[in-house]
């Protein structure tokens, strides 16, 4: 026997159950979706708060290193004045002391026995550097006379040690405001030997110059070597 047709009620019964159905699995569908969506969010959540995290630590990073940088700069500079501020206040000790070691010898000359000494030595050395028959002797004005005799004991030093003579000519062309001395000069007037009292200093402070700086302020210990 064929199944009967439902009627008007068993046709409504049946079509809630299948709304029902329907609802239900569209609300477990719903969730499934809200919970994925959820996880999906927190992932991206999670890594746009890393990134951003990692930019707020690269900037960090960036401005610390630079006021590093700075702070480096800064107290180079400052190490650097004041390595010059030493440098230039031992510079002027240096000119003191050599300014007393100029005032010093302008006064030698006054001593006539040591500087007639001094004179003869200093001809003879520049007899025996150009070994010439005839030279000029340069002098200062006030320094004639005395030259003049130092010339000739020199003439006389000069044949002993190297068995040749030699002839000069006096000529008062030095400075007064030169400290003394005298500078020979060949009869070609090409080659001058400067054994002026002002030179012969200069030449002691440039040789002198690291010896002097290690005695009055110690080792430079920026150097692995002295001289």
């Amino acid at each position: 026997m064929p199944p009967r047709p439902m009627n008007d009620e068993e046709v409504l019964s049946e079509m809630n159950k299948m709304v029902a159905f329907i609802k239900q699995e569209a609300l477990e569908k719903a969730r499934e979706i809200k919970v994925k969506a959820d996880e999906e969010f927190a992932i991206e959540k999670a890594k746009l708060v890393k990134q951003e995290q990692q930019a707020i630590d690269a900037q960090f990073e960036k401005k610390r290193k630079g006021a590093e940088v700075a702070q480096k700069i800064a107290q180079s500079n400052l190490t650097n004045k004041s390595r010059l501020k030493l440098l230039q206040r031992r510079e002027e000790q240096l000119q003191e002391l050599f300014s007393i070691a100029r005032t010093s010898i302008l006064t030698f000359a006054e001593d006539e026995g040591r500087y007639s000494q001094l004179l003869e030595g200093a001809i003879v050395q520049g007899f025996l550097q150009l070994m010439e028959t005839n030279v000029v002797l340069h002098v200062r004005e006030q320094d004639a006379d005395i030259a003049q005799k130092a010339g000739e004991a020199a003439v006389n030093s000069y044949a002993q040690i190297s068995g040749r003579e030699v002839s000069f000519e006096l000529e008062t062309t030095l400075s007064k405001d030169c400290a003394g001395g005298v500078k020979i000069v060949s009869s070609s007037r090409r080659i001058t030997i400067d054994n002026t009292l002002d030179e012969r200093l200069r030449l002691l402070e440039d040789k002198m110059l690291p010896e002097i700086r290690r005695d009055l302020f110690g080792p430079n210990e920026n150097r692995k070597f002295y001289t």
